[in-house]
């Protein structure tokens, strides 16, 4: 039993001699990668198609994907981004996976940006790759020791359940110096556990709580009038800075903003008691609807990703409307931009996220958040567009973007932040 209390003792020294390790050399102000990684369109598209590729194979069944360097560091980027400025570079060579990653950290007295350095190889013959070298900012090792203390981390913490799904359907991964093989068992069960588990947003009890409110928004609401969005954004703002501490702000904000965007964008309203019958109004900005929908949805995806993946999706579904659609409209990415803004600060720290509920709380209407676009161009298809701007890369384009980007920055509840 003395053994055992003995291995148990060292287990934890070791864990907590690798985080202090981690902090020490791997924190800092000096990111050996720029973060803020610059997306185009068709970056996001390809990251997109390169994450879905195993969608493609069906359940009970074997799939094979084989990745490029180029895949992989678009993929990779991609990922990371979507929750935090963070930079990721991945090399083969050698038949080995070389990664470099810089993480930019929350507000703290230590530094901003995490560093870490490892590399992946097939010893052995191995069909899964194991770590082979692992560096804390300039620290090196041993392989090891930090592949033991990583995975019991991972382990008995709430990393896990990632951990399982990722790993789970795994039965090979082949490196070459070209590129990287995967083979996966495409399990119908896990497939149905990664859905629930990747779309559950946060807490279900906190969820019911401003869904509840949004319910009694909705049912007090005068039929005789429009909607505002403000009218949605006020409350449930209210709500979040009642129920937050320096500690949960963001997270009460995330969910916040999703549960309008679930009612604005989706139709959907909690079914309380609340409720005398089934209302349901769109929400408006300057008298329109999609403008509500355009400003919440892209504070939506902020919230869950980050501010450039959301002016992408905003911009790519302009260009698309030029195509097919009711024709390019700076008004509506203009809506589209201060939605981001918005999302952006709700969600950029503890601090930023405590001042824009401060803020929204004292709103008077849409226009404290959402600068009047009416005279910007649109309807236009895409000859229009052409003719007119070229493409989104333009100094025509870009001017007028810039004029939007300053009319957003003027308002007080973004210029004070």
């Amino acid at each position: 039993m003395k053994i055992f209390l003995h291995i148990i003792w060292y287990g934890l020294c070791l864990a907590f001699l690798l985080c202090a390790l981690v902090i020490f050399f791997g924190v800092g102000n000096d990111p050996d990668l720029r973060v803020g990684w610059t997306l185009t369109r068709d970056d996001v598209l390809r990251a997109k198609k390169i994450l879905h590729e195993g969608a493609k194979t069906k359940p009970e069944t074997i799939g094979t994907i084989e990745l490029s360097e180029a895949d992989m560091n678009l993929a990779a980027n991609y990922l990371l981004n979507r929750y935090s400025k963070s930079a990721v570079d991945i090399q083969l060579k050698n038949n080995k996976l070389r990664f470099t990653v810089t993480m930019s950290l929350p507000e703290n007295p230590l530094g901003q940006y995490l560093n870490i350095s490892f590399r992946l190889g097939n010893d052995n013959d191995d069909s899964l790759p194991s770590i082979t070298k692992f560096k804390v900012g300039k620290l090196l090792l041993p392989a090891d020791f930090a592949a033991w203390v990583i995975d019991n981390v991972i382990r008995h913490s709430s990393l896990n359940e990632y951990f399982i799904l990722a790993t789970r359907p795994l039965k090979s991964v082949k490196i070459d110096q070209k590129q990287v093989t995967i083979t996966y068992y495409s399990n119908l069960n896990t497939i149905i556990q990664a859905q629930n588990f990747l779309t559950n947003r946060g807490d279900t009890n906190s969820h019911a709580i401003y869904q509840q409110k949004l319910a009694e928004v909705i049912a007090k609401h005068d039929p005789e009038w429009r909607l505002s969005l403000a009218e949605l954004l006020k409350p449930l703002f209210e709500l979040a800075y009642q129920r937050s501490t320096s500690e949960n702000a963001i997270a009460e904000n995330r969910i916040a903003i999703f549960t309008i965007n679930d009612y604005v964008n989706k139709g959907l309203l909690s079914k309380t008691n609340v409720i005398a019958s089934n209302k349901n109004y769109p929400a408006f900005l300057y008298k329109r609807i999609d403008l509500a929908q355009h400003f919440i949805g892209s504070a939506a995806i902020t919230a869950s990703a980050n501010g450039q993946v959301s002016q992408l999706v905003g911009e790519e579904k302009e260009l698309n409307d030029a195509k097919v659609g009711s024709g390019f409209s700076f008004i509506d990415l203009a809506a589209d931009k201060a939605g981001t803004r918005f999302g952006e600060l709700a969600t950029a720290s503890e601090r930023s996220a405590r001042k824009i509920q401060q803020a929204v709380s004292k709103i008077n209407d849409y226009s404290d958040f959402m600068p009047d676009p009416r005279d910007l161009p649109e309807h236009m298809n895409e000859d229009q567009f052409k003719q007119r701007y070229g493409a989104v890369n333009s100094p025509e384009y870009q001017e007028i973007s810039k004029q939007i980007d300053i009319r957003i920055e003027s308002l007080p509840i973004y210029s004070r932040q």
